[in-house]
C-alpha cells in the first residue's frame, strides 16, 4: 500500500509540474524552436479571463531554465496580483552546443548564420495566442545579455506585438540598421561595473568579442523615436543606484533607467547565473519593477499610425472555409500594399504541419503582388486529425487551424 500510495504521488506532482511548467518546441525555418511555458498558479483555460504573456529571453550560453531561476520570473506570475503567463524561448544552439540569439550584429552563431529570430519569435507568439488565454494588447518581451539585445531587436522589428520592454545587461546592436517604426515604452537595467557589456560602450570582455555602442546613444534614439521632451534623474536615499526617466512621451511611451553600482553582467535582485558569474545587485528587484512597469501600458491604449500598424492590420490569413472538411477546403489570405516598397512583392509561403509539428505540405513558395488569394487545399492523403496552416510573410507569420474529418 506504501508503494503504491508513491506511485500516486509520484504521479500528482508530475501532473502538477507539467500543468504549471511546459518544454514545448515548434518548426520554425525547418529548425525546431524550443521554449518553456509557465502557467501562473491558478490559471484555467475555461476560465472567461485573458491573461497578459511575458516573453523572458535568456543570454548567450544559456537556456530557458537558467533564465527562468535567474530572473524569477516564474515565481513573480504565480504571486502577483495580476497573474501573467511567462514563456522562455531557446535560442540556436552551434554545433558547440551554445545557444545565442540573431540580435543583429551580435551574438555567435545565431548572428554569423543569420538564423531567423525575429520569425521565430512571431511564430512563436501566433502558437502561444491558439493554445493559451492570452490578451494580445498585453504581451512584454524581457531578456538578459544576448537576450536583451534581441529584446531590443524585436522592439524595432516586431514592435507592433509588443506593449512594452524591458532589456537587462544590454545594448541594442547594429542600430543603424534598424529603423524602429513604432514607439515603445522601454525599462533598462544595468551596472556600472559591467563588463561584459560595458555602459560607455567599447570592446566587453565576453565571449562575443564585440565593440558594443554607449547606452545612452541608444536610448537618445528611443527617446527622439517616442517624442520625449522631458529627461530627469530621479535620487534616491541611498545612492546606490542611478534613477533616470525620459517622460512626456507621445502615447505615454516613456523610458526608465536603472544603473546600479553592485553587480555587474548579472540580472538585479534574481540569482547568479553560473559558478563565476558577477554578482547579482543588491540594491534592486529588476523584475519587481519590470513588472511593475509592464502593468502601466497596453496597446489598446495607444495610437499608432504608421505603416507598420497598417502592415498588421491588413496583413491576413482566415479561416479556411468548411471546416471541419473532407477533403477540400479553401484557404484565403491578404498581402497589403504599402508605400514602402520593401513590403511589396515579396516572397510569401503558406505551410501545413500536423499537430506534432512535422511539415506536411508546403501550398504557396512564391513571390505575390498586394491583394487578396484563394486557394484550395486538397487533404485526401491525410488521416482524420487536427493541422495547422502557417503564413510567412517578411517577419510576419499567421497561423490557424483546420481539422480533417473521414
Amino acid at each position: 500500500m506504501k508503494k503504491q500510495h508513491s506511485i500516486i504521488t509520484f504521479y500528482i506532482l508530475l501532473f502538477t509540474i507539467n500543468i504549471s511548467g511546459q518544454y514545448d518546441s515548434l518548426y520554425h525555418n525547418e529548425i525546431w524552436r524550443n521554449y518553456l511555458v509557465h502557467l501562473p498558479a491558478n490559471y484555467d483555460q475555461n476560465a472567461n479571463i485573458k491573461y497578459p504573456l511575458v516573453l523572458v529571453l535568456h543570454g548567450g550560453f544559456g537556456n530557458a531554465y537558467n533564465i527562468e531561476e535567474q530572473s524569477q520570473f516564474s515565481s513573480k506570475s504565480d504571486t502577483a496580483k495580476v497573474p501573467f503567463i511567462v514563456v522562455y524561448p531557446e535560442g540556436v544552439k552551434s554545433p558547440l552546443n551554445i545557444s545565442t540569439w540573431n540580435a543583429g550584429g551580435c551574438c555567435g552563431y545565431a548572428a554569423s548564420s543569420n538564423v531567423d529570430d525575429v520569425g521565430f519569435i512571431s511564430a512563436l507568439l501566433d502558437t502561444i495566442e491558439q493554445k493559451y488565454l492570452i490578451d494580445v494588447n498585453r504581451i512584454y518581451a524581457s531578456g538578459m545579455s544576448n537576450g536583451g539585445m534581441m529584446t531590443y531587436r524585436l522592439a524595432a522589428e516586431l514592435n507592433y506585438r509588443f506593449a512594452a520592454v524591458a532589456p537587462v545587461a544590454s545594448v541594442m546592436v547594429n542600430e543603424n540598421k534598424f529603423e524602429p517604426n513604432n514607439a515603445i515604452p522601454i525599462i533598462h537595467f544595468h551596472s556600472f561595473l559591467d563588463n561584459n557589456v560595458p555602459i560607455d560602450g567599447g570592446l566587453g570582455d565576453g565571449f562575443a568579442n564585440y565593440t558594443y555602442p554607449p547606452l545612452d546613444s541608444i536610448l537618445n534614439i528611443w527617446a527622439n523615436l517616442n517624442s520625449c521632451s522631458i529627461f530627469d534623474t530621479v535620487f534616491n536615499d541611498n545612492e546606490k543606484y542611478l534613477h533616470e526617466t525620459w517622460t512626456n512621451c507621445r502615447d505615454k511611451n516613456n523610458i526608465v533607467l536603472y544603473v546600479t553600482y553592485d553587480g555587474g553582467h548579472s540580472w538585479p535582485g534574481g540569482t547568479v547565473p553560473r559558478i563565476g558569474g558577477d554578482q547579482v545587485s543588491k540594491q534592486i528587484n529588476a523584475t519587481d519593477l519590470i513588472w511593475d512597469f509592464f502593468q502601466q501600458h497596453s496597446r489598446e491604449n495607444t495610437t499608432k499610425t504608421n505603416f507598420s500598424e497598417t502592415l498588421i492590420s491588413e496583413f491576413e490569413l482566415y479561416q479556411n472555409y468548411p471546416n471541419p472538411f473532407n477533403p477540400v477546403t479553401n484557404i484565403e489570405y491578404k498581402i497589403p500594399y504599402l508605400k514602402n516598397r520593401r513590403y511589396n512583392s515579396n516572397s510569401i509561403r503558406i505551410i501545413v504541419y500536423d499537430i506534432l509539428g512535422n511539415e506536411v505540405q508546403t501550398l504557396v513558395n512564391e513571390t505575390s503582388e498586394p491583394q487578396k488569394y484563394k486557394i484550395q487545399f486538397d487533404a485526401s492523403n491525410l488521416a482524420s486529425g487536427i493541422y495547422f496552416y502557417r503564413l510567412y510573410f517578411n517577419n510576419l507569420t499567421k497561423t490557424k487551424v483546420m481539422t480533417v474529418i473521414k
